[in-house]
């Protein structure tokens, strides 16, 4: 059961305790992620995500973890990608059976990433096939099948659209395909309901002559989804993939053309160059769209380090930031330079073997930061106590459930600060449901067990500086972002 609080400018108007919290502040209604994971798109209505094919040498569960990697929380799947390593005869496809669509869920969840599309998959006049396809997309929660279907198929298409509620995106693939021209897409559109539309291929467009922006403009209002490209050359079938804002497609007008239409919906990567290490052209791909994104309409979405630490206070040499991956040498704590009262943080940690660390907030003093900040744990184990297990506000509050991953593996942290109130997620559960007002004695939690902290926590500052800590072990951290509220 989710339960909302309620705020407005001048007054706050709790209405109850509860997993899901919406601000209103005269702008449309914010609900805030105090038990799941968000989605941490810069622009708010985009949803940039990957097409596993940029990963076809991999495997599907290699692709998401890949993609994971990259602080992307969606994916669009294509048919025929091996599932895993242990399972080489299997494949993700809309065939695959009730058992193995399960574990795919499962690594789904475990990565923290939505299947959002799916293709490009036939839709032939079949009804008996195409209810496969769509059947299956319904099953997995997809959105849109993407899809170059014969001209005889629409009816049929249009009135399955309708049924399942699920969109169909005509892709296009370089002349001599049959959708190469925007026209041709348009044409088949027409009478149709909105549920389809196209599928924009940016460098398929181009390797057609086709000037992307020029595309875009004239299918304004039937765009349902984009594979994004940046290529080298324009107008040149041998044309390959660039870091977006390098080559030929002007991803910068791309975008602010998108953003004129109103467009939502999912931008997926699709990188077809480097295909054995791409992801280091990705990242810095990635990089330049939320840049671009975040200037035409920002979610609140922020880095909370930037890739070269220079807004943060640490000791040299203690902390580094490469390929966006935060680590730790030794010797120093790490600070934000920037002080925070309200605010969603999100990010991923690793520990190595035995390893105990912390993230610190609302600090309001670097050299009292023990007494004047509130930590959550990190550690391998539940460390043997019960305030010290990973998740526990330290020395205050146990998580209601131990559901760390074990050492050398990415766990997804989502903390989320509001007055009073303070909440958890890891892993995709809810285990840390706070009311700071409880704590008003120094030293002594609710349940009159002892606690260390000379203040008592509903005098500890509200505002205050974000940390991560030295421990003596070795610790990692990726896509840290936050979202000042």
């Amino acid at each position: 059961m989710k339960i909302k609080l309620t705020f407005s400018n001048s007054f706050l108007l709790i209405l109850s305790l509860g997993f899901l919290v919406t601000i209103c502040t005269g702008s449309p209604k914010q609900e805030l992620p105090v038990d799941y994971h968000p989605a941490t798109d810069s622009y708010d209505g985009w949803r940039l995500g990957s097409q596993a094919y940029t990963f076809n040498r991999f495997t599907f569960y290699e692709a998401l973890d890949k993609i994971a990697s990259l602080g992307l929380d969606w994916v669009e799947a294509y048919p025929g990608q091996t599932l895993s390593a242990e399972n080489p005869d299997a494949k993700l496809i809309h065939s695959m059976p009730a058992d193995l669509r399960q574990q795919v869920k499962q690594k789904l969840a475990s990565n923290g990433i939505k299947l959002i599309n799916y293709g490009v998959v036939g839709l032939p006049n079949d009804e008996t096939e195409c209810r496969k396809v769509f059947d299956f997309a319904k099953d997995m929660g997809i959105e849109t099948i993407i899809s170059e279907p014969p001209e005889d198929a629409f009816d049929l298409i249009d009135r399955l659209c309708g049924e399942y509620q699920i969109n169909v995106a005509i892709h296009n693939h370089p002349k001599p395909s049959y959708y190469w021209n925007p026209d041709k897409v348009l044409e088949v559109c027409k009478g149709r309901s909105k549920r389809i539309g196209a599928c924009g291929d940016t460098g398929h467009w181009m390797r057609s002559g086709v000037n992307p922006i020029e595309a875009l403009k004239k299918l304004e209002g039937r765009i349902i989804s984009m594979h994004l490209k940046d290529l080298n050359e324009f107008d040149v079938m041998e044309a390959h993939d660039v870091i977006w804002g390098t080559g030929k497609a002007d991803i910068q007008a791309v975008l602010t053309e998108l953003d004129r239409q109103k467009f939502k919906g999912v931008f997926s990567i699709e990188y077809e160059y480097n295909w054995e290490n791409s992801l280091p052209e990705i990242r810095q791909s990635v990089a330049y769209f939320n840049k671009i994104a975040a200037q035409l309409n920002p979610s609140g979405w922020q880095n909370l380090f930037d890739e070269s630490l220079s807004n943060c206070t640490f000791k040299e040499g203690t902390w580094t930031m490469q390929d966006g991956v935060l680590t730790r040498h030794g010797g120093d704590y790490i600070w934000t330079n920037d002080r925070y009262g309200n605010f969603i943080l999100d990010l991923e940690y690793m520990v190595s073997e035995g390893a105990n660390s912390g993230i610190f907030f609302r600090t309001g003093d670097l050299k009292n930061y023990v007494h004047t900040g509130i930590e959550v744990q990190i550690h391998e184990t539940t460390d043997g106590t019960k305030y010290g297990a990973c998740g526990a506000i330290y020395d205050c509050m146990s998580p209601k459930k131990n559901v760390a991953k074990k050492a050398g593996e990415w766990n997804h942290y989502t903390i989320t600060c509001l007055d009073n109130k303070i909440y958890v997620v890891l892993n995709g559960e809810q285990i840390i449901d706070m009311n700071l007002n409880n704590w008003t004695e120094a030293h002594k939690n609710p349940d009159g067990t002892p606690n260390k902290f000379n203040t008592a926590y509903k005098d500890m500052p509200r505002v205050g500086y974000i940390g991560f800590q030295d421990h003596g072990q070795p610790v990692w951290f990726r896509n840290l972002k936050i979202k000042p509220l």
